[in-house]
């Protein structure tokens, strides 16, 4: 199971050094010749050498998209192959289906912690009484300060212009 994990993250680099590739080397390329001519004509404008590389790898993503897009289409495709189909048949990966059933994680943490918590039924019959850990847990609700100068709501705003 390792061994196909480290195979799937190996294609996953190969997939991104061949889609990166021939646009690092196109502006490699395009930097050489331009520095080059500027040695030559001894115009050492900076600026001068951005547009070409730009324009030269936009050129190589518009011509490389489509197989671009294809390695990756791949890469995902084995991808979930790998997560959905040979992961869940390792039994040591994976935890069977109907798991939740034999187990309560933090069973006894929860109960130490929340003692006079109601349970979830007395809760939903009593939907005005929300349940504190302790009283001194207890926060007072009270409206939120106002601003100096509030603007009002849609409606508000529609009855003072007389709308």
């Amino acid at each position: 199971m390792i061994e196909a994990l480290t195979e799937y993250l190996a294609k996953g680099f190969m997939t991104m050094l061949s889609i990166s590739m021939p646009c690092v080397l196109t502006a490699a390329a395009i930097g050489l010749v331009v520095g080059i001519i500027q040695a030559v004509t001894q115009v050492q404008e900076q600026t001068i050498a951005a547009a070409p590389k730009i324009f030269m790898v936009f050129l190589v993503i518009v011509i490389g998209g489509l197989g671009f897009i294809k390695l990756l289409t791949n890469l995902f495709i084995e991808g979930m192959n790998l997560a959905f189909n040979t992961v869940p048949k390792e039994d040591s990966f994976a935890l069977p289906a109907d798991y939740y059933k034999y187990t309560t994680p933090f069973e006894k943490e929860m109960q130490d912690k929340f003692k006079n918590v109601p349970s979830m039924k007395e809760a939903l019959k009593n939907p005005g009484k929300v349940p504190y850990i302790d009283k001194q847990q207890k926060i007072k609700y009270q409206t939120a300060p106002k601003t100096p100068m509030p603007k009002g709501n849609f409606v508000e705003i529609n009855k003072m212009l007389g709308r």
